[in-house]
């Protein structure tokens, strides 16, 4: 599905940890076996991001074959003294082609609506992903290193490409957040998942089903405006017209 403010890029880790939440009530981690719509904003957002817009993730494809390495770990114990041994199971060599474009956060234009430029925010999310990112990368956790670089969605070659239909059964889809969404809660939105060829296309939040919702807890949404002074770049179009006027009467 192609978008017209649509960025692509190819992100891979020597390891990456999509933690399945219900392994980690033990405290041991243990990964999905493909990023999740959440993990996949998450890094789209560490490339570009700013509270006007908001990252809607539309598809991935795996490129690399699906291999897990179970790694033993020492967490940081916060409740009894000494050390604890754990055991992690992470995905190996990963590599990923994503798919995402930006839609403007409705619930903010009373205070960001000057910051509505589709043009702007489009060139500089696709100079961010040249760059390789504005911030670090990391692929479901911070232990877990990922890199950035373009890429043309569907070109090269995926171990996955002929494989037909595969299902996931049911996996996090992503979080629901007051900023985002305008309620006054934080959900979490679950989904069936599946993979055909290769490829993964997300639902958008917004389709998921309410019975594959669940509410966490109330929360206020975070407010950025100029007066705050915890927003900035809402006058950079008109320094740099004024500037271009400057340098036109030299």
């Amino acid at each position: 599905m192609k978008v017209r403010n649509q960025i692509e890029y190819t992100v891979w880790g020597r390891y990456a940890l999509f933690s399945d939440p219900v392994t980690r009530m033990g405290g041991e981690k243990c990964s999905y076996m493909v990023p999740t719509y959440q993990a996949l904003k998450g890094i789209t957002e560490s490339i570009y991001w700013k509270p006007s817009i908001l990252w809607v993730v539309d598809e991935v494809r795996i490129m690399k074959r699906i291999r897990t390495e179970s790694k033993s770990i020492r967490p940081i114990s916060y409740n009894e003294p000494g050390n604890s041994l754990s055991v992690y199971n992470y995905l190996a060599d990963v590599s990923y082609q994503v798919r995402a474009h930006f839609i403007f956060n409705e619930n903010r234009r009373a205070d960001l609506g000057q910051d509505f430029n589709e043009n702007k925010h489009h060139n500089i999310a696709k100079r961010m992903v040249e760059k390789g990112g504005r911030r670090d990368i990391f692929l479901g956790t911070r232990e877990c290193q990922g890199y950035v670089e373009p890429c043309v969605f569907g070109s090269g070659e995926g171990f996955y490409d002929h494989y037909g239909e595969l299902s996931f059964g049911v996996m996090f889809h992503g979080f629901d957040y007051a900023d985002e969404t305008g309620e006054g809660v934080l959900a979490t939105r679950f989904w069936n998942a599946k993979m055909s060829d290769g490829v993964i296309r997300f639902p958008a939040p917004w389709d998921i089903p309410e019975e594959m919702k669940q509410t966490v807890h109330p929360v206020q949404a975070r407010q950025f405006s100029k007066e705050l002074g915890n927003f900035s770049g809402l006058e950079e179009d008109s320094i740099r017209q004024e500037l271009a006027e400057i340098e036109g009467d030299v």
